[in-house]
């Protein structure tokens, strides 16, 4: 089953929030079942991005608070491998899901019909592998998200 913009809700209610977040962890499934490797090229990086639970697990969290956040996350086959490197900043040592990352990358990726994306990956202390973190959409002018509802 793939999932669709229109079985998306566009509410704001905590039973669309749910809903979107059960369709998020649906959709990463789908894709890690259909990816074996569950890692991506992105050419700004010149590495790959690897998605492991903690992607699933943040970006449920917080793309799922927004409806153009959940469309953004249904475009993950454009977004890993196309978003460009904006800056890099430190991990912040009170969130528990960071402590294994030395540094957040973060990269944008301009989305048709969405905006703009922004994508941040975690880089590894141990290896300096990079993992997908979360995904949200950032720029979506009020006026622009009346015209695609």
């Amino acid at each position: 089953m793939d999932i669709l913009p229109e079985d998306v809700p566009a509410g704001d209610s905590v039973e669309d929030r749910r809903i979107r977040s059960r369709l998020i962890k649906q959709f990463y499934f789908q894709w890690m079942g259909k990816n074996k490797d569950k890692r991506v090229f992105n050419n700004s990086l010149n590495d790959y991005i690897y998605v492991k639970y903690i992607s699933v697990n943040e970006t449920a969290g917080h793309a799922a608070l927004r409806y153009f956040s959940t469309l953004a996350v249904l475009q993950l086959d454009a977004v890993l491998p196309n978003a460009v490197l904006k800056y890099s900043r430190p991990v912040n040592p009170n969130k528990k899901n960071q402590r294994g990352f030395k540094r957040m990358l973060i990269l944008e990726y301009m989305c048709p019909a969405i905006g703009l994306v922004r994508l941040t990956v975690g880089q590894k202390g141990s290896d300096d592998s990079k993992v997908q973190y979360c995904i949200t959409a950032i720029e979506v002018g009020r006026k622009k998200q009346s015209s695609l509802l």
